[in-house]
């Protein structure tokens, strides 16, 4: 680690700018400034540097001299599926100007979570994709489409601002019990759809991992993108496996053709992004993250997907309302027999004393 001491977090009243700040709260002489639109929830304010502003503010560069901020963390991105001027703006224009701001300012490091899937499942993809091999993943999801274009203008942009070190993350299929995203809503979906005759490598990487790998990462000094996924990929049906779920096998026509609405039908909504992801090996080379980034996932594979197990497990046998109000009626009836009986014993003893 470096002499960061002013980290800006953006993002932060949402599910990972909120987890990160968290973690970075708990470095000692850190000052984290948390910035958004609206306050976080599960943030500890008092604690937190809060400024409810939009990345997209231009008084954004005065904010971060200011402040004498050393790195962002930049994690204000909506997701979903269906592309929009809104998300578009908010996404992809927001990123940008971001970047700009950290250029003009004396910002040092900026830190962007993205996905492997902008990689692409490809039949021609090699046995495992270096962070140089090209950008060639699915358009029509706008989750997908937006972190593509915001690598290309960050890929862009290197040549102009080369003293501002950036740093993608590339994590494989995010899961857990929490956080939602397109895997994790595949694994938990009322029904896990497969490719008949298709069963590809995957990776994963556990949702406290990617919160451990971008604090990492906004305090450490590597650059470039860097892909970050838990050993070892697993074959698609060993993961449904883990996962508790059973496959689902479908002629792979018929997929293509359930998601070309976006998920508008059953089968489209339970596979959230586009079957070649399901159909074609896009497998991820870790090695930058263990020798230049220095960081190793505390979760296996197999030990993340079984956390969703264990969740959906848990999930499937919580109680009702009425079976929790039914079962506090049948303990209040135990605990009156038991005083009952135990009272009974008492004036006994008494009798007989």
């Amino acid at each position: 680690m470096n002499d960061t001491n002013v980290i800006l977090v953006t993002g932060v009243a949402g599910y990972w700018g909120g987890r990160v700040a968290r973690r970075l709260l708990n470095e000692p002489d850190l000052h984290v400034i948390g910035l958004d639109t609206e306050p976080p929830e599960n943030v500890n304010i008092e604690a937190l540097d809060y400024v409810q502003a939009d990345v997209r503010n231009p008084l954004l560069p005065d904010l971060l001299n200011a402040a004498g901020v050393d790195a962002v963390c930049h994690l204000a991105f909506i997701g979903g599926v269906r592309r929009n001027e809104t998300r578009f703006d908010t996404n992809v224009m927001g990123a940008m100007k971001l970047i700009g701001a950290c250029a003009e300012s004396r910002v040092r490091r900026l830190v962007v979570k993205s996905s492997t899937m902008v990689y692409g499942a490809n039949a021609n993809n090699s046995a495992f994709l270096a962070e140089d091999a090209p950008l060639n993943g699915g358009r029509r999801y706008g989750y997908n489409r937006y972190r593509l274009e915001i690598e290309a203008f960050i890929n862009g942009f290197r040549r102009q601002a080369p003293e501002l070190e950036m740093t993608v993350l590339r994590f494989a299929n995010v899961v857990g019990p929490t956080a939602d995203t397109p895997f994790n809503r595949y694994l938990r979906g009322p029904i896990a759809p497969v490719l008949l005759g298709f069963d590809p490598l995957l990776q994963v990487t556990h949702e406290d991992d990617v919160v451990e790998a971008l604090a990492h990462a906004t305090l450490g000094e590597r650059s470039g993108p860097i892909n970050v996924a838990a050993d070892p990929p697993m074959p698609l049906l060993r993961i449904l496996a883990l996962a508790g779920r059973v496959p689902l096998p479908i002629a792979h026509p018929l997929a293509y053709q359930a998601v070309r609405w976006l998920g508008s039908s059953r089968l489209g909504k339970a596979i959230p992004f586009e079957p070649d992801y399901l159909r074609y090996r896009w497998v991820a080379d870790t090695e930058r993250m263990r020798e230049e980034l220095d960081f190793f996932p505390q979760f296996s594979g197999d030990e993340a997907v079984e956390t969703v197990g264990t969740h959906l497990r848990l999930e499937r046998y919580k109680p009702t309302a009425d079976e929790m109000a039914y079962d506090e009626e049948r303990l209040q009836q135990t605990i009156a027999r038991r005083r009952q009986s135990a009272a009974a014993e008492e004036a006994k003893e008494v009798e007989n004393g």
